[in-house]
């Protein structure tokens, strides 16, 4: 017995060697973290497992309610659907109020949901406000203007901040979400996300293939941090999070060299969430103060040619009979823009088996907007 488990102590130990030094270290990272603080993969709660910048607000406006706020009963069908895909809550904002509200599994109004890879779109949201505020000249400004690096490589020297908003960068890397080995399990949880983003080839010309990669939004977030000279956090709560009164601060995770997890990761109330959603819906302009220019509200939501189905790291449905955007995070998050209802849903949850379309969208966004949109 003594030399069975001398035996494994020997062959646990090579093959913990063997991972570290082949470049998989984070893993164990990635066990500390999750066996101390929680579940073994990323989830909606995941604020205080990673170190974080906050994001304050200031004078907190809570959104006015309907008449009829909470007085609807749900469509069976989507109280289904929520309990089968794991909601943690449901915010239905029709004509600038609060028309309905829902949490489940403990959480509240003051609970902070990861946004996962709705931090893009919101990402994508302070591109704009830097060309506004003459940061950038435009999002056709080159990568390589702020990273002078990039002028040595045979594509990278074509890149620009619009190429790595629309999922165009030619990058070379595989999302994949099913195993720890995949670069975006690495992402999650590296030391170094510069480091990590540096060291992927362009190996294809720029503008000319979609394909959705999350090192695209990680560079454009050193880039902006880069063009800003400020913490993307900082800017986020001057442009967006203190201007809209936002209810709660909230926290934008980063890595241990206080890099602002770009792809993915800001922690918010879904209630603030939604105020992002009625801002761009809104084309920039809140309490009569324009945050955002119009004309690039406009780009932000008009679909690629690559694309039709993709916006500046937002996502778009103009095939239905109600046409609609949405900011669309792992797990189920979901930020829902339909113009036309004047109304923003905001969903949170956490499943990760979502049935898709040929575009890849989630289905229940879909028919989210479907039943939803039938309470007005």
């Amino acid at each position: 017995m003594k030399k069975i488990l001398t035996t494994f102590i020997a062959g646990t130990s090579a093959l913990a060697a063997v991972i570290y030094l082949s470049g998989y270290g984070y893993i164990f990272k990635a066990l500390a973290v999750n066996l101390k603080k929680g579940p073994l993969t990323p989830s909606t709660d995941d604020e205080e497992k990673f170190p974080s910048h906050p994001v304050p607000n200031f004078h907190p406006k809570v959104w006015e309610k309907e008449a009829g706020y909470n007085k609807k009963i749900l469509p069976e069908n989507i109280i289904k659907e929520l309990k089968k895909t794991r909601a943690s809550s449901l915010i239905v904002v029709h004509d600038s109020k609060l028309l309905h509200e829902q949490y489940w599994k403990d959480h509240d109004s003051s609970s902070l949901m990861n946004s996962f890879s709705m931090a893009k779109g919101i990402l994508a949201v302070l591109v704009g406000c830097a060309i506004d505020d003459g940061y950038l000249e435009s999002e056709d400004q080159l990568i390589s203007s702020v990273f002078p690096s990039y002028k040595n490589s045979y594509y990278g020297k074509f890149l620009t901040f619009r190429h790595l908003m629309t999922m165009q960068s030619g990058m070379d890397w595989k999302e994949e979400y099913h195993h720890p080995f995949a670069e975006n399990s690495k992402q999650y949880f590296v030391d170094d996300l510069a480091q990590q983003a540096f060291g992927i080839e362009i190996t294809q010309m720029p503008g000319q293939k979609y394909e959705y990669q999350s090192v695209s939004a990680q560079l454009l977030g050193l880039a902006l941090k880069k063009a800003i000279g400020k913490e993307l956090a900082a800017y986020l709560s001057e442009k967006i999070w203190k201007p809209l009164g936002m209810e709660f601060p909230a926290k934008w995770s980063i890595d241990e060299k206080g890099m602002e997890k770009a792809f993915c990761c800001i922690h918010a109330t879904p209630r603030d969430f939604a105020k992002i959603g009625q801002l761009i819906m809104q084309n920039g302009s809140w309490d009569g103060r324009s945050l955002i220019s119009k004309d690039y509200c406009e780009r932000l939501l008009t679909p690629t040619k690559e694309n039709d189905a993709f916006c500046y790291t937002i996502w778009a449905n103009n095939e239905s009979d109600i046409k609609y955007r949405f900011f669309y995070g792992f797990l189920g998050q979901f930020i829902i823009m339909i113009p036309e209802k004047k109304m923003v849903i905001v969903k949170t949850g956490f499943y990760n088996r979502l049935e898709v379309d040929e575009k890849l969208r989630p289905l229940q966004v879909k028919l989210l907007v479907e039943e939803l949109t039938k309470m007005v």
